[in-house]
């Protein structure tokens, strides 16, 4: 059973460098890039490696969810043996990002698409390695956030060319899917736990005050870090994006 959500917009847009929040103008929509980092079941985003802003926010976002289900068939039975629960496939996530460079008739529109391009490609610092790993990506719209992910295919339309056969218009359309990260059961009817925010480590933030922040209880921090893989809670690099899921599941677990 596939579960799918899609997320429409108004078609309405931001003006290049207008101000969140600013009356009249709208967030533009980003995909977030980390580096992967090592954790129980897969990967986890670590240090921040920049962001692709949406020149035109998105009209339609597609959320996917697909549930396992098996029955076995009883020998002589009319009907077909109970149905089974055997786990959930990942989420996916698809959407269309729209790149025009009509008015300034420069290569920006090909540097967008060689930016989505290499989301497909391990990072400089996993490439050579044994475990060499793309990005992760999130993508961010003002207070919605995705599911940490990688992107599995870029597909990209040139559909206008300058007159020295510059495209300058194109239209890209990206598939995610969810990268397991967190300590998963060992039976595949096993629940996993969703992560319900993320915080970005600046300079000065520690997990104790984030514990604190989050949940009112600055002993969480050791949960924390043990949802999140991390090794050495006192030294986390700017930029790592912590996940934080609901208390009960953090309690639960750890």
């Amino acid at each position: 059973m596939t579960e799918a959500v899609a997320i429409r917009s108004d078609g309405a847009d931001t003006k290049p460098g207008a101000r969140p929040g600013a009356t009249g103008a709208q967030v533009h929509a980003s995909l977030e890039l980390y580096e992967p980092r090592k954790a129980p079941g897969g990967s986890q985003p670590g240090g921040h490696l920049g962001s692709i802003d949406f020149q035109f926010n998105p009209k339609e976002v597609t959320i996917a969810k697909t549930a396992k289900w098996g029955s076995k068939p009883t020998k002589g039975a009319k009907k077909a043996g109970p149905p089974e629960f055997l786990g959930s496939e990942p989420s996916k996530l698809s959407l269309e990002m729209f790149f025009d460079a009509w008015e300034t008739q420069d290569n920006s529109v090909v540097t967008r698409v060689d930016a989505l391009m290499k989301c497909c490609v391990p990072t400089e610092n996993t490439s050579g390695t044994a475990k060499a790993l793309p990005p992760l990506v999130i993508f961010t719209w003002g207070g919605l956030k995705s599911f940490p992910g990688f992107v599995t295919q870029v597909s990209a339309k040139f559909t206008r060319f300058s007159s020295s056969g510059v495209p300058i218009r194109a239209v890209c359309t990206v598939n995610l899917e969810e990268m397991p990260g967190g300590k998963g059961g060992q039976n595949p009817s096993s629940q996993s736990v969703a992560a319900r925010s993320t915080h970005t480590m600046v300079a000065g933030d520690c997990l104790p005050l984030l514990a604190h922040a989050e949940y009112g209880d600055a002993a969480l921090w050791r949960n924390i870090a043990a949802y999140n893989g991390i090794d050495d809670p006192m030294r986390i690099p700017d930029g790592t994006a912590v996940m934080l899921p609901a208390r009960d599941d953090l309690t639960r677990m750890w």
